[in-house]
Order: structure tokens, then C-alpha cells, then sequence
């Protein structure tokens, strides 16, 4: 099959700028509408990659993901987010994004063009092959991730991807391609908008089913998740009442004592 950038055909839209708030708004939402489905498709390959990241996490092994721009702080925001929901160590999931921290907020010129710096990234990690990469490219055709992921297979590295194109040079360099293919975004070329809302959609998955997995959540609830504010303590005081059919008094005296919903119930029932 021949490789067609789908993220970088023109509109299915024209004359944008002539269009009311009211049509704007309205057209996006029916672009928007179409990524679940592309999503939906990608399923059987999502499943396969989050197969072998479960099973590498759970021999000590960590979760990288590499990208550029949107793609790579998408990454970042996936990586960050898991610590707090699901109390692991920041080493487990990590988000790398080419030009480093700089570019988390501001584009950094052609660092995605380096076909050596995302492997020089991953080195800096002490990436073995215990761990899995997973590199973020909607055109699939980022220098930075490609040279990450290849010199990734060369040292017996788990690799994946998730790309919006068919048959894209970062699909056949992945050995679990994610490919969610949306079509022409609503403004050309802004990968931001639909791709973006799939690649945010897919890492949600790898993630959250990841970590229910690793048994991280108990029922539907975060009983592991990083009681850092005031709404979280509510919310976890909330999970130990009704675990153990206690009052909200002896929920949070046990909740301040223990740290966390898990430790909380565990030593309650231990005592019990």
C-alpha cells in the first residue's frame, strides 16, 4: 500500500473565513464527531500494544513516549497525569518531547528533524530492553520519533506508535503500529484538531486499561490516586465510608493516618 499523508489533504471545508461563529463551531463538531469511530477501528491494534506494555510494566519494566510538538506534549500530559490518578512512581510512564522541556510551551526550531536526539533522549533514561516506547507522530513521519524507534528495535526495545496516516515510515518502523486515521482536518494541515483529539483519546486508553491491570483501581475507584488537595481528600474520604460502611470522621482520621484509600481500607480490614 502507498503511503498517502491523510493529515496533510486539503479541507473537505473551503472559504473558512466567510463562514459565521455559529458554522464554525458547528462543522468542527461534525469533524469531531467522526474520531471515535476512526478510534473505534484502531481498537485490535491498541489492544496488542497495551498487551505488551502490561506485560513489561509488570516485570519492572517503564512506558516512554516520544513526539514533537502536539504529539510529544500529548505524551507529556499522559506521562504526567498517571502519578497523581494512579500513586506510581514518576519513573514508570515518562513523556519525552523533542527539544526538551523548552518545547513543552514554545516551539523549538527543527528539533524534530534530528534523527539522532530521540535516541539520545532515551539513553539519558537508561532505556533497556525491559521497557517499551511509543513513539506520537499524527503524519507519522517525524524524523525525531523514527530514529528513536529504530535504533529502539536495534537494541531489542518494545516499540509502538500511534500515527493518523496508513502505512506511514513510523508505522512500518513500530512493531505495534496504532494507526487511527481521521482524514483532512477541518483547518489543512492543523494536526492539532482531529489528530490530536485521537491521539489524547488513544493514550487515555493505553493508560487507564494499563493501570487497571497493574491493579490500580479497586471496583471503578482510584484507590491509589495522590490525596493532593482538598477535593481528592473529600473524594477518597467518600471511597473508605463507603468501603467500610464507617462514618466521615473515622473515613478521614484513617485517611490522614495511612495516605491513601488502599492503605486505609487494607489496614482497617486487617484490624477488623
Amino acid at each position: 500500500m502507498d503511503f498517502i499523508k491523510t493529515t496533510e489533504q486539503d479541507s473537505n471545508y473551503n472559504h473558512l473565513e466567510k463562514m459565521s461563529v455559529k458554522e464554525l463551531l458547528q462543522n468542527i463538531n461534525n469533524e469531531d464527531k467522526t474520531v471515535p469511530i476512526a478510534v473505534e477501528k484502531a481498537l485490535p491494534q491498541i489492544e496488542l500494544l497495551i498487551q505488551k506494555i502490561v506485560k513489561q510494566l509488570s516485570n519492572g519494566g517503564r512506558l516512554f513516549y516520544t513526539g514533537a510538538g502536539t504529539s510529544g506534549r500529548l505524551g507529556i500530559l499522559d506521562a504526567s497525569e498517571c502519578p497523581p490518578t494512579y500513586g506510581v512512581s514518576r519513573n514508570l510512564v515518562i513523556g519525552l518531547i523533542a527539544g526538551g522541556d523548552t518545547a513543552i510551551r514554545n516551539s523549538v526550531e527543527f528539533a524534530e528533524d534530528s534523527t539522532t536526539q530521540g535516541w539520545k533522549d532515551l539513553k539519558a533514561y537508561n532505556i533497556s530492553s525491559k521497557d517499551v516506547v511509543v513513539g506520537i507522530a499524527a503524519s507519522g513521519t517525524t524524523p525525531y520519533v523514527i530514529g528513536a524507534l529504530k535504533k529502539c528495535n536495534e537494541n531489542n526495545i518494545i516499540t509502538g506508535c500511534i500515527t493518523c496516516n496508513h502505512n506511514s515510515p513510523l508505522s512500518n518502523t513500530a512493531q505495534y503500529p496504532i494507526e487511527v486515521i481521521v482524514g483532512p482536518e477541518f483547518v489543512t494541515g492543523s494536526s492539532r484538531m482531529k489528530a490530536g483529539t485521537a491521539q489524547k483519546l488513544v493514550l487515555n486508553m493505553i493508560t487507564t486499561t494499563t493501570m487497571i491491570q497493574l491493579g490500580h483501581i479497586k471496583g471503578n475507584k482510584m484507590v491509589d490516586m495522590q490525596l493532593s488537595n482538598d477535593k481528592l481528600v473529600d473524594r477518597g474520604t467518600k471511597m473508605v465510608m463507603k468501603e467500610l460502611n464507617i462514618p466521615s470522621g473515622e473515613a478521614q482520621k484513617l485517611l490522614n493516618k495511612f495516605g491513601s484509600v488502599r492503605l486505609a481500607i487494607q489496614h482497617y480490614n486487617d484490624r477488623y
